[in-house]
C-alpha cells in the first residue's frame, strides 16, 4: 500500500519517527552490514504509512509497513525472531520489513546497487513473482532485465493498471524521500549520489 501525500507534505518527517529511528538504524545494519540502506528504509516506512503504526489499509495490509496477514505469517515462519507475525507490533514490522527487503535483494541480480533496490522494492510492494516476470518481458522487448530504471520500470508483465502504476510510484516516492532522512542522519541510503 502507498499512501499519497501531498508535495508540501512529502519531505517532512513525522515526529513520531524519531521514536524508531535508533532501533531502524540498528536493525538495518544488524541484517545488511554497516552501510545499510537505513535511510532507504526509513523513507520507505513513510510511504507505507506515514509512520503510524495503526494504519490498515482498504485491501487489508496492516501498521507500520503494511505487511498483508498471510505474508506476516510467511516472514514468521522463516525468521525465528518474527514467529508472532504482528503489523501492528512496530518492532516486529520494522525488523520484518528489513529483512524481507533483505530477503529479496539476495533473490535480485542487477548491475549495480541502485537498480538492485529498486528491484527489491518493486518485490516488496507488488511482489518478487511480477518483478521476474517484468525482467523476463523486458529482456523479450530487447531492455536490460538488469537495469531497472528506463528498462525493467517500462514494462508491465501483465498487472491490472492500477497496480503496476502504484508499483512504479512506490519505488520513486521512497528514492525522491530518502534525502529527508539522509539529511536528518538516518544512515546510508541505496539511492544516494
Amino acid at each position: 500500500m502507498c499512501f499519497t501525500i501531498g508535495k508540501a507534505h512529502a519531505l517532512e518527517i513525522p515526529a513520531k519517527a524519531n521514536n524508531y529511528k535508533n532501533f531502524l538504524i540498528r536493525e538495518s545494519r544488524l541484517v545488511w552490514g554497516l552501510s545499510a540502506p537505513s535511510a532507504t528504509f526509513a523513507s520507505q516506512i513513510h510511504t507505507e504509512s506515514l509512520w503510524n503504526e495503526k494504519a490498515k489499509s482498504f485491501v487489508g495490509a496492516m501498521g507500520l509497513t503494511q505487511f498483508m496477514p498471510d505474508t506476516a505469517k510467511w516472514i514468521g515462519s522463516i525468521y525465528r525472531e518474527l514467529t508472532d507475525g504482528d503489523p501492528y507490533n512496530p518492532t516486529w514490522a520494522i525488523r520484518a520489513l528489513i529483512r524481507y527487503n533483505k530477503w529479496h535483494y539476495d533473490k535480485l541480480s542487477a548491475v549495480d546497487m541502485l537498480n538492485k533496490m529498486a528491484f527489491t522494492l518493486s518485490a516488496y510492494n507488488g511482489g518478487l513473482g511480477w518483478v521476474l516476470r517484468d525482467k523476463k518481458k523486458a529482456k523479450a522487448l530487447g531492455l536490460d532485465p538488469f537495469i531497472y530504471f528506463d528498462n525493467v520500470e517500462k514494462v508491465n508483465a501483465g498487472r491490472n493498471s492500477r497496480a503496476w502504476h502504484e508499483n512504479r510510484s512506490y519505488v520513486n516516492l521512497i528514492q525522491k524521500r530518502e534525502g529527508a532522512y539522509l539529511q536528518k542522519g538516518w544512515g546510508y541510503g541505496a539511492f544516494a549520489k
